[in-house]
């Protein structure tokens, strides 16, 4: 399996301060800074990125094991609502939300619910994570 890569710098102090990060296969560069992180400014952070990273890797593995199962997915939607919370000195991603709904002819609810809460703990992202609180809310279309 290959090794994935991405890049980050950083210049300047805390709340001056900005930095780029980079996607090793160069589907993405973007900027990022103290009030992309902690504000509303323009721009990405570490927390949307995680976001985007569990939500993309859940539907993938949804679909895979829905299909070992012999269902057939048309279409698995997800997105990860991830918070950032101060906790002591430091701050620290205390949960994930997924959401995911997902269009899966001849499958019922309750099926569906089993192999929605499987992924959840299976996917790899999901294991990466798991120090962290994660939720789903999981709905059959």
């Amino acid at each position: 399996m290959p090794t994935r890569n991405a890049e980050a710098t950083w210049n300047g102090n805390l709340k001056e301060g900005s930095g780029s990060l980079k996607l090793g296969s160069g589907a993405f560069e973007g900027k990022y800074s103290f009030g992309t992180r902690f504000e509303s400014a323009p721009g990405t952070n570490p927390e949307e990125l995680i976001g985007a990273a569990h939500a993309a890797c859940y539907s993938m593995a949804l679909a895979a094991g829905l299909g070992k199962a012999g269902f057939n997915p048309q279409r698995v939607h997800t997105t990860a609502a991830v918070q950032l919370e101060k906790v002591g000195e430091g701050f620290k991603i205390t949960k994930i939300t997924l959401r995911t709904e997902a269009k899966v002819p001849g499958i019922d609810a309750k099926t569906f619910q089993e192999h929605a809460e499987k992924t959840k703990s299976g996917c790899p992202v999901s294991q990466a994570l798991s120090a962290t609180n994660i939720q789903l809310e999981a709905k059959l279309v």
